[in-house]
């Protein structure tokens, strides 16, 4: 499968489900004590460091939530019907269509990356790209959230995610990959699988060099 049609692939499917995607996700905070602790303490390290991109942001839940947590957070989605589910969800929020290899931002002007579960659609060859990029439009210190399903074996793994394909990594794999781009771990967060979660559920707190 090449890049474009495997980005294709991704963008008609969250197309087709983004209203469920959105009734089913705007309030999965609520459920996630873990994760909101996580975000709170991203935010208090990027706060006032510039821009914040929720990149894969879907119906824009996210970027509310760091908006609500004080930074200038801005939203980017491949997936049209996401950005424009977004955009009437929370008027006075920025949200662009756009890829994560090819994003429209200039070199060093964020302070900080959220990427929850965006890049889980990723071909495995392709995810050193996604990293360059986002170590590219990050100032050096900022800092990348970075979330996942998370698996032990070294390789990432194929599974039927309910929209389309996806992989799990192993949070090692994952920080290898980042460290390779550029990237210092500062954190890591693994957790058992919750009600309705099949698999471990991950995130890698790491700075730009």
């Amino acid at each position: 499968m090449t890049d474009q049609s495997a980005l294709h692939d991704t963008k008609a499917a969250y197309d087709a489900v983004a209203p469920l995607y959105a009734e089913l996700f705007s309030d999965i905070l609520d459920r996630l004590p873990l994760e909101r602790a996580l975000l709170a303490a991203f935010a208090e390290l990027v706060r006032g460091a510039g821009p914040v991109a929720d990149l894969g942001c879907g119906p824009g839940h996210l970027t509310a939530h760091l908006n609500a947590l004080g930074l200038n957070a801005f939203g980017v989605d491949l997936s049209s019907e996401m950005i424009a589910l977004a955009r009437r969800a929370h008027p006075g929020l920025r949200f662009d269509e756009g890829e994560m290899t090819a994003l429209d931002l200039g070199d060093g002007v964020l302070g900080g990356i959220l990427a929850f579960y965006s890049v889980i659609h990723t071909p495995p060859v392709r995810l050193p790209a996604v990293f360059a990029e986002f170590e590219r439009v990050l100032a050096p210190g900022g800092h990348l959230l970075l979330g996942f399903f998370a698996g032990d074996d070294p390789e990432p793994r194929e599974f039927d995610h309910k929209v389309t394909l996806a992989y799990r990594w192993s949070p090692g794999s994952l920080a290898d990959l980042l460290c390779q781009a550029g990237f210092v771990e500062v954190a890591r967060l693994v957790r058992e699988p919750g009600e309705g979660e099949r698999f471990q559920q991950a995130q890698l707190l790491v700075r730009k060099s």
